[in-house]
């Protein structure tokens, strides 16, 4: 085999690779598999259809609070990583990597969908835009919040010889008023108590069944007016 043909080869592979890793990351398959469900408002949902709502997001109860920027919320992603060199070579290894949630509504023009995700058994599947970062460095100090948050999780900033750590931090949520988009199977259920300005005797929920999980996500890409917030 000579060697432009190898070259060739080699570079079709390489192509292959980067394409396959770009198609079939997390992201990538949400935004496809929404693209292929209708967006309903909740007053049009069908029992046991697979269904897609956007809208404003509304805490049940109390809302979470981010662990660093401390916004009101009801779903949050975390990821401290910490720089780890291997001789010529480095990479981000991940120390802590945090999910919480709660139940809440979406908002469709004054119609509620409620969304219950669950842990044990995983029902869903989310991807949560990663808008505020931090990190610190040789050269690049912790700033006072950061190195509180760092102790939160039991992580020390500094190295046993008094150097700042090359840590990084990315926080993803769903506040409170954000629009997001959900998909599920679409349920109504009647309401053993009534809800604060919700005059109904039943309510629309997305749930998974099957497998088919929930999808939820802030993606501004699948929402169905890009520029509304």
């Amino acid at each position: 085999m000579t060697t432009p043909i190898i070259i060739i080869l080699v570079i079709c592979a390489i192509a292959i690779i980067g394409f396959s890793a770009y198609y079939f990351n997390g992201k990538q398959v949400i935004i496809r598999t929404l693209s292929k469900i209708p967006t309903k408002p909740a007053s049009s949902l069908k029992t046991n259809e697979l269904s897609k709502v956007s809208g404003k997001a509304l805490h049940v109860e109390a809302p979470l609070i981010a662990p660093y920027s401390g916004r009101k919320c009801v779903f949050y992603q975390i990821d401290i990583q910490k720089k780890v060199s291997n001789g010529k070579s480095s990479h981000w290894k991940t120390i802590v990597s945090e999910e919480k949630f709660q139940d809440f509504f979406v908002d469709t023009n004054g119609d509620f969908v409620i969304i219950k995700p669950q842990d044990i058994p995983r029902n869903y599947i989310c991807h949560l835009v990663k808008d505020k970062e931090t990190s610190s460095g040789t050269f690049n100090d912790p700033t006072p919040k950061f190195v509180a948050l760092l102790r939160r999780y039991n992580i020390e900033p500094e190295t046993y010889f008094g150097f700042n750590k090359t840590l990084r931090y990315k926080e993803g949520i769903i506040e409170i008023g954000e629009r997001i988009t959900v998909a599920g199977i679409a349920k109504w259920k009647s309401l053993s108590e009534p809800l604060p300005e919700y005059p109904y005797s039943k309510i629309a929920t997305l749930e998974s069944e099957g497998k088919q999980k929930l999808i939820i996500t802030d993606l501004p890409e699948v929402l169905p007016n890009r520029n509304r917030r």
